[in-house]
Parts: C-alpha cells; structure tokens; sequence
C-alpha cells in the first residue's frame, strides 16, 4: 500500500524557492553536513559521538517530520520526544508497582538505518516512492565518512521521531505481552522500563526482548546486557534519572537535593562562577518540574529572593 505523502521535493522546492539542479545537489551533500563531535557520557569514561546537523538541514529535516507525522504510527508506550510527555510522566506511570525491570538497547540511534526504517514502514503497509525514499534517507541519515553506510544521527531534530517510528511494531508487540502478564511498559528512548507487582512475573522476561528484537532486526538492534537492573521496593528504584521513594512518590533523590543545596548556599555568598550558577539554574528548574515541595524547601531555608533570582 503506497500511502498519501505528497511529492518531498516539490514541497522543497516551493518552500525553499531553489531550483531542481540546487534541490538536487543539497539533497546529494545532505548525509555529509552534519558536524561531529564527542561528549562524555554520564557515569562512565566512554564517549558519545554527536552528529549535528546544518541550520538549513535542520531546517529541512524539520519540514519532512512535519509531513511524516501524518502518516506514520508512534506507539503508546513511547514516552520520549513527545508532547506533554517526559520523565516525569515515564516513572509516574511505574511509581505504584513495587517490581521494577529496566533493560537498555545498546547503541541505539546509530544503530538504526534507513533499511530498517523503510522496513518497519513495509511491515505497516506504508510505502514510499523512490525519490521520497532517496530523500528520507539523504535528508534524515548520515554519513560519518564517504565509505561509511547511513545511519541515524544523535543531535538531528529529526532523530526521535524516526527512532518511535522505527520502534512501533516493537512496543505493539511488547505491550500485547506485557498485558497478558499485568506488567506496565514504557520506553523511553533507548530506556525501557517494566514494573508489577506481581512477584517472579519479570524474572526471564529479558529474555522474551532479546527474542522480539531478533524476530524484528536480527542483530541490528539489541540489548545492552551491563545495564539490565532489576530492583524492588526493597531497594532503591530509579527510572530516568528520578527516585521512586518507598511511599510510591517520585523524588529528586537525596544525593541530587544536597548537591543543589550546597550550590545555593555558595550561590547565597557569591561563591560560584557563571557556569556553575547556568548548571543550578537548570537543576533548580528541574527540580520544581519533579519536586515543588524541594524548591519551596529552599525558599524557606536561603530566601525567596535568593532563588528568584535563581529563576530569571
């Protein structure tokens, strides 16, 4: 079944006022304008490789997201990248269940191609015409070298959509397996996360993943085994970077509360250069989106005036 996309490249061209010759040579050069840099990422040594695409790519990857989207299924289940969606929302929905399983996929946006999309696209009887495939693939993959084949990039604007797209038939399966056995799932990204409170049920379900990904992608997308945790209310839960606290109500941790306590205390005094004083302003925003009652803690404890200022 072909599906209702209208023509990529005229839209390209109406909206950028380019020529088929220019349209052509930009979409040619696309995979390759992308600036690619290394991070740390967090809590280990390794690094994290970020392709960061053009201002005009990204803008025209914006302009075909904004197509696909009409067309294209992104399942319940997928948390990430959504509106009215984010970590909060993605441990609240695990906040009551005491068993927690959370299982990571390895490498995951570089590991997902164009071939892996258009198959994911197949398997729900959506099919594209050769130059908008040319086109997706161009516009919304890169290459890291001439030789290197497309993949999807960490930094793209157009990346987390395509990587729910891709995903879809994955969660529809997944959710139907979890229902049978009163589990909750959700995915966030690369994290996914399955919480009962049924005891023994998640035992082995890790299992039954792996399986779903080789039935689905073979050995393109998989499991990072170092980062399966399983945990109870016995034990501290963490989902996304947010504490579950044994009441059932989600929490900025201990460790994450006195480190933003001490900034403002050395804040209060003058004591923290502009980095660290952007770096606070962004954890006291976080934490009023997760904890208000903390930061209302704070205001009583350094001032009002002190975290207003903090806010602006």
């Amino acid at each position: 079944m072909t599906n209702n996309l209208k023509s990529l490249r005229k839209l390209l061209q109406s909206t950028l006022f380019l020529s088929d010759d220019l349209i052509n040579i930009f979409i040619a050069t696309a995979p390759y304008r992308y600036k690619i840099y290394e991070i740390n990422k967090r809590n280990s040594d390794e690094k994290r490789k970020i392709a960061h695409p053009s201002k005009e790519l990204k803008f025209i990857q914006r302009i075909i997201i904004k197509e696909l989207s009409d067309i294209l299924p992104v399942h319940d289940c997928a948390y990430a990248y959504r509106s009215g969606r984010g970590i909060k929302e993605n441990a609240l929905i695990h906040s009551k269940n005491s068993y927690l399983l959370k299982l990571d996929l390895s490498n995951f946006f570089n590991s997902l191609t164009p071939e892996i999309f258009f198959a994911e696209c197949k398997r729900n009887h959506i099919d594209f015409d050769k130059d908008n495939a040319s086109i997706i693939s161009n516009c919304l993959f890169y290459r890291e070298h001439r030789k290197s084949s497309l993949k999807l990039s960490i930094g793209a604007p157009s990346s987390p959509f395509i990587s729910n797209v891709i995903m879809y038939s994955f969660d529809k399966i997944i959710e139907t397996e979890c229902l049978k056995r009163e589990i909750t799932f959700t995915r966030y990204a690369d994290d996914m996360t399955f919480s009962t409170n049924i005891k023994n049920t998640l035992i082995g379900f890790d299992n039954l993943i792996r399986q779903v990904l080789i039935d689905l992608f073979k050995d393109s997308i998989s499991l990072n085994n170092d980062k399966t945790i399983f945990s109870s209310k016995a034990h501290n839960r963490h989902i996304t970077g947010i504490t579950i606290s044994n009441n059932d109500n989600i929490s900025l941790g201990r460790e994450r509360k006195r480190l933003i306590s001490s900034a403002i205390h050395r804040f209060s005094y003058d004591k923290l250069d502009q980095e660290a004083v952007d770096k606070l302003k962004g954890l006291l925003a976080f934490a009023h989106y997760i904890e208000p009652s903390f930061v209302a803690a704070m205001e009583k404890k350094y001032g009002r005036e002190t975290i207003n200022k903090l806010k602006k």
